[in-house]
């Protein structure tokens, strides 16, 4: 793996992709040219020398809390969301491996015969070795996000922060897509984020963020290349708590 030339501005990140990232404009389901998309920016990310593990949603295929609003029991529901996260992530494996990437993806439900159960100490040898790690079936239990699965991991694997990867290059007062006009801020508090329930994540990840200080930052993965330019510290973000 090259190493960088310069220290990096952030030297191990978890990076939350949403289900509905994969799908690209289809509507549902996987458009594996998104797919191989996301997995080169993120090479390039690991090439750098930054570790990196990801979580990935399952709107895509299927979300808990619309099953549970249809009337499915909500635990129920949850599974089959955490479910769905498992195929995307081995979606993003198999496009990284395609690329020459080594990527593990690590269940939080254990399927052996499908990929590795998540054990914290693996995960670590494997970014340890440099290997993209892929975090499958968020916490393993109903009732919980893939946000705060992805804020759970980050702390758990040492991470300097938490990414949001959006459609948009920051956090906006309003959908910047409605709103022409809304607000865009550089900088947040989690306290900020709480009290004017911006929706970055939900309160039980920025809670779970703010106790154990790690930063999140929302940026953008439309645009290519943006995540090597947010290691270098040069692309446009929002981050709440620490700078």
């Amino acid at each position: 793996m090259a190493k960088p030339l310069s220290k990096l501005k952030y030297e191990r990140l978890l990076i939350k992709l949403s289900g509905e990232a994969l799908m690209g404009k289809s509507g549902y389901g996987i458009d594996t040219e998104v797919v191989a998309r996301l997995a080169g920016d993120i090479s390039q990310v690991s090439q750098a020398g930054c570790e990196i593990a990801t979580v990935v949603g399952g709107g895509n295929i299927f979300r808990g809390l619309k099953g549970a609003a249809a009337g499915m029991d909500r635990a129920n529901a949850d599974y089959m969301g955490m479910l769905a996260t498992v195929m995307n992530a081995l979606a993003l494996q198999g496009a990284m491996s395609q690329i020459g990437v080594d990527a593990r993806v690590l269940s939080a439900i254990p399927m052996p015969t499908v990929c590795e159960s998540y054990i914290r100490a693996r995960a670590l040898d494997h970014l340890s070795k440099g290997r993209v790690v892929i975090f499958g079936a968020g916490t393993g239990n109903p009732f919980f996000t893939t946000d705060t699965a992805a804020t759970l991991r980050a702390i758990e694997m040492g991470s300097d922060a938490v990414v949001k990867a959006t459609q948009v290059d920051g956090v906006y007062s309003a959908d910047p897509k409605k709103v022409p006009d809304a607000e865009r801020y550089d900088h947040l508090t989690y306290e900020d984020v709480l009290a004017r329930g911006l929706g970055v994540m939900d309160g039980a990840a920025i809670a779970l963020a703010r106790d154990n200080a790690l930063p999140v930052i929302v940026c953008s993965i439309e645009e290519p290349g943006n995540l090597l330019k947010l290691i270098n510290g040069t692309a446009r973000a929002t981050v709440i708590g620490a700078i």
